[in-house]
This record gives structure tokens, C-alpha cells and sequence, in this order.
């Protein structure tokens, strides 16, 4: 998992960059919650931060702080879990085919034996 500090300051280098690595494009707009567990999804994802701030924690539970302008990057079976939102934060989220949202992002469980090695 990276995440890119100051990546991007428009929603047009956001388009820019999806359209070299070939990913669909979702707009995901996330409200107040808690910190999810640690899980890992069967795809790869890259997010980018139009608004708001939070952060997500790696395998070995660092903390990456995300705000608006980063770019995060999560490899396919990659363990991580989202942090505590407090504010909405709004995402445009890239995923490296189309799909139903929450049936992409799916949590797979930490010890699930399809996670790739």
C-alpha cells in the first residue's frame, strides 16, 4: 500500500492518471464512521482524496494519514483497514474493472485462504 502526498490539485489529473493505469472511475462519498477491522479486497484499488481527511492502517497497523490531494494506491490482497471518519470525506476510487461497488469491495477476512500470497 503507498499513499502520494499532494498528488493532484483538480479533478482532471485525477482523470488523467486513471486513464494510464485503465481503471473505472466511482465517486464514493463516505460519512461519519468507525474504524473498520483489518481485511483485504480481491482487487486493486486506487483512491484519491477530493475532500476531507482520514487515514487507513497498513498490515502492521501504521497509520497513513490521507487528506485531500492524496493518492492512495492498494495492491490486490493487500491487509489494511480504513480509519475513523469524522467528517464526510468524498473519494474518487478507481478499480481495475466494473463493477457493483460493494460487491468489489467486499472485506475479505484476514486469514481467507484465497488471498493471494
Amino acid at each position: 500500500m503507498k499513499v502520494y502526498k499532494n498528488f493532484f490539485t483538480t479533478k482532471q489529473e485525477v482523470l488523467d492518471d486513471m486513464k494510464e493505469t485503465g481503471h473505472w472511475p466511482t465517486t464514493y462519498v463516505s460519512e461519519a464512521s468507525d474504524e473498520l477491522p483489518l481485511h483485504w479486497h480481491d482487487l486493486e484499488v486506487t483512491g484519491y482524496v477530493m475532500s476531507g481527511e482520514t487515514y487507513v492502517l497498513d498490515e502492521n497497523g501504521e497509520r497513513l494519514d490521507l487528506e485531500a490531494g492524496d493518492k492512495l494506491e492498494i495492491p490486490r490482497g493487500s491487509l489494511h483497514a480504513e480509519g475513523k471518519i469524522t467528517e464526510t470525506v468524498t473519494y474518487i476510487v478507481g478499480t481495475e474493472h466494473a463493477g457493483q461497488f460493494f460487491e468489489q469491495f467486499q472485506m475479505r477476512e484476514v486469514d481467507d485462504p484465497a488471498r493471494p500470497g
